[in-house]
């Protein structure tokens, strides 16, 4: 028969990764798939170890499953943030030069590990890091591993661009500062854009990040200016795809976006100038935009509160940059271009691109979109994670009503399963989050 247990019993038994019940039904009141299906009511999830083996209409279980009850609640699957930097604290705790200087790799794993558990409780089961260290590669193996919760993460290592460019670690500082591992990410041509990229992949990244433009909050460089050639671009491009990586590109000005799309980078990170042109040649070549309102946001209001917070000279980058990319927002909609949900934080509120995407154009089922089915087809694991289907991770948040009608909700999950591992229930952490 059927046992149907309590909520708190059953998350006794749900709560560890290494004592899951082997057979899981979760009742949901109503289901928003992530395939762009409509949404469907009263249906049961059939979970076996981590993955979903059917979804079933009304409620109903295998004999001697465990049922999670959620019949008052609208069933998602878990959020996946495309552009983290997970362990980068908020620009308004701290001075970032200082910090930059005076915390080790160590230190900044630590505050991965927070970050990654306080990312999942707000409902992220996947994200991709775009541009960290080793310590992200550590972390990724650790979460794997189950020795601590944290969402499914692809990682690049650091960020690829030249001497001077957005990436350069040196920027700002005296010149004669340097430490191990800050030219990890500098390319300078052709053969040593491919040479990093091998390197990148025998350390351990997922993909690449490239950065063929200056960017807004570092020293000395222009976020109008292209700062790689176009043949770094593609010889770093060509030797990940031949690697099977993907590439993510930071670019702000659309002569650069247009020359990467060309060169063949899997995403666009920002875009910020970006033209009608630029966006119809994305679209014609399949490439996504990752649009990163939320760091926009946050940047924009320590740029007008805490200037002295920020790395010298950017503040006015911030002021002078920051707005834009929410006017631009409607013409990419327009364009039809894909578009994947994506931070560019660390710390922080990573629901609040939610927000920022429907307040600025799309339709709160393409914000869910852009955060579920989008990001994983752009991740390239859309055959694991990113929609509710037989096959797929047993990765699922629940909002207690309709998010379609009421979207504040998506800032509010009161659940979160991660691979049949429950980690958030009515609203708060379980035994397993704390692990």
């Amino acid at each position: 028969m059927i046992r149907r247990m309590s909520f708190a019993a059953a998350l006794l038994l749900l709560t560890s990764p290494f004592a899951m019940a082997k057979d899981i039904v979760v009742y949901a009141g109503a289901l928003i798939d992530g395939s762009g299906a409509a949404l469907r009511r009263e249906v049961s999830l059939i979970i076996h170890d981590d993955r979903i083996v059917a979804i079933e209409p009304g409620f109903k279980a295998p004999d001697g499953a465990e049922v999670i009850d959620l019949s008052k609640a609208t069933v998602l699957p878990g959020f996946i943030d495309c552009h983290v930097h997970v362990a980068a604290k908020l620009p308004s705790r701290t001075n970032a030069i200082e910090d930059w200087l005076t915390h080790s790799d160590i230190d900044r794993a630590f505050d991965a590990a927070l970050f990654a558990r306080q990312m999942l409780q707000q409902g992220f089961t996947g994200a991709r890091d775009v541009g960290g260290g080793d310590e992200t590669v550590a972390l990724r193996e650790a979460i794997d591993a189950g020795k601590t919760p944290g969402p499914r993460l692809w990682v690049a290592l650091e960020a690829l661009g030249p001497t001077g460019g957005h990436g350069d670690l040196h920027n700002g500082l005296d010149p004669k500062l340097a430490r191990a591992g800050w030219d990890n990410g500098l390319v300078d041509s052709p053969d040593q854009a491919r040479l990093r990229v091998r390197e990148h992949k025998r350390r351990g990244a997922d993909l690449i990040k490239l950065m063929p433009s200056g960017g807004i909050a570092s020293t000395g460089d222009d976020p109008r200016a292209q700062t790689m050639t176009v043949d770094e671009i593609r010889a770093a491009v060509d030797a990940a795809h031949a690697l099977g990586m993907k590439v993510a590109a930071h670019i702000y000005p659309a002569g650069a976006i247009e020359n990467a799309v060309r060169a063949g980078v899997d995403s666009v990170e920002h875009g910020s100038f970006a033209t009608a042109q630029t966006f119809a040649l994305m679209k014609d070549k399949g490439t996504y935009l990752v649009p990163t309102l939320t760091v926009y946001e946050v940047f924009y209001k320590v740029a007008q509160e805490h200037p002295e917070l920020l790395p010298p000279g950017t503040a006015q980058k911030e002021l002078a940059n920051d707005l834009l990319p929410k006017k631009n927002l409607p013409l990419a909609l327009k364009s039809g271009v894909k578009i994947a949900y994506g931070t560019d934080i660390g710390e922080g509120d990573h629901t609040g691109e939610f927000a920022l995407l429907i307040a600025n154009g799309m339709s709160v089922q393409q914000a869910i979109l852009a955060a579920t089915r989008n990001a994983a087809d752009l991740i390239g694991a859309g055959d694991r994670v990113g929609s509710l289907q037989p096959g797929r991770y047993a990765d699922l948040v629940a909002v207690g009503g309709d998010p379609l009608a009421e979207p504040a909700l998506l800032r509010h999950v009161d659940f979160v399963m991660k691979g049949g591992v429950v980690y958030r229930a009515q609203g708060r952490p379980t035994a397993a989050a704390a692990e």
